[in-house]
């Protein structure tokens, strides 16, 4: 079982959200009357809400590169939301090894998806499902704990990606929502310092989705070794820029959008030398199963060894 660990603690984040919400609700039910216990409980269950509305409206107070007008911060809330409670509150916890990896070999390119940060390969269920039935083969990794070294998660990506060209014999796609970019970007150089030459040729081409490339100022709040690496100009990031050949952002595509409520501003989602499209509708997760991003990767998957979808 490949997700359990981050499926363990996920569940273990829904049991302790239930408990308190029961403490919270009996003491009022007990002081107040019963009502008033529910509304509690309610408020304690909700609180996920809240705090994603103060970060959606915190992210639009400084991401002065793109306005949005208030309904399209109100559907990004909704979506984002709706997404939140999908992925934490079922696929993670219960979910972990729905769609297992292909472990028969397929005359097709594949594809490996790598998440972000808190997150696991059930994040990316939908996406299995759709590869699944298409009958496209793909690998997945599980970076746990979140807020490990990014740098640290270079041999897990490193097994996947040879365990899936063994299957395929070509260099796969890979696709890799917020963090999980710069997992795939730290792979490359690391393989590099091994002394392997140009391993980039390993990846056809990678999609990135809402991956901090230049940092998020979300970051500043966050804690762990990862959040200090994801901040703006932080010594890593630019250390990680520095050691990439041209050859390797050109196969980079950056998918970013101006409703990201995690990656702001949305350049910070963009890298020099790589192809970027930007979406203005879009929030943090449903950036990763949106239009933009099955575009290329469709077209990464149907085009010539020797092209790429941008």
């Amino acid at each position: 079982m490949t997700g359990m660990r981050g499926a363990v603690a996920w569940r273990c984040v829904q049991v302790g959200s239930l408990a308190m919400a029961a403490a919270v609700g009996g003491w009022w039910g007990a002081h107040v009357g019963a009502a008033a216990g529910g509304l509690a409980a309610l408020a304690v269950l909700l609180a996920p809400a809240w705090l994603l509305a103060c970060q959606s409206a915190w992210s639009a107070r400084l991401n002065r590169e793109d306005v949005l007008t208030w309904r399209q911060r109100g559907r990004a809330w909704a979506v984002e939301w709706w997404w939140n409670q999908r992925v934490f509150g079922w696929q993670q916890p219960w979910r972990a090894d729905a769609c297992p990896d292909t472990v028969a070999p397929l005359d097709r390119r594949g594809v490996l998806l790598v998440h972000g940060h808190l997150c696991t390969r059930a994040f990316w269920l939908p996406w299995l499902r759709r590869l699944q039935a298409a009958g496209v083969p793909f690998a997945t990794v599980e970076l746990w704990p979140p807020w490990q070294d990014i740098d640290a998660t270079a041999p897990a990506i490193d097994a996947a990606l040879r365990r899936l060209t063994a299957l395929t014999g070509r260099a796969p796609v890979v696709l890799a929502h917020s963090k999980g970019g710069l997992n795939v970007r730290a792979w490359r150089r690391w393989a590099a310092q091994r002394g392997e030459t140009a391993p980039e040729r390993r990846v056809h081409a990678l999609i990135t989705a809402g991956t901090p490339h230049r940092g998020t100022l979300l970051a500043l709040s966050a804690l762990g070794r990862s959040a200090r690496q994801m901040q703006p100009g932080a010594p890593w990031l630019q250390a990680l820029a520095a050691s990439e050949p041209p050859g390797w952002r050109r196969r980079i595509g950056c998918v970013a959008s101006a409703a990201d409520a995690v990656v702001y501003p949305t350049s910070l989602a963009t890298l020099d030398g790589a192809a970027t499209r930007k979406v203005t509708d879009a929030p943090h997760i449903e950036l990763a199963f949106g239009p933009a991003v099955a575009g290329w990767l469709w077209a990464a998957l149907d085009g010539p060894d020797d092209g790429l979808p941008w």
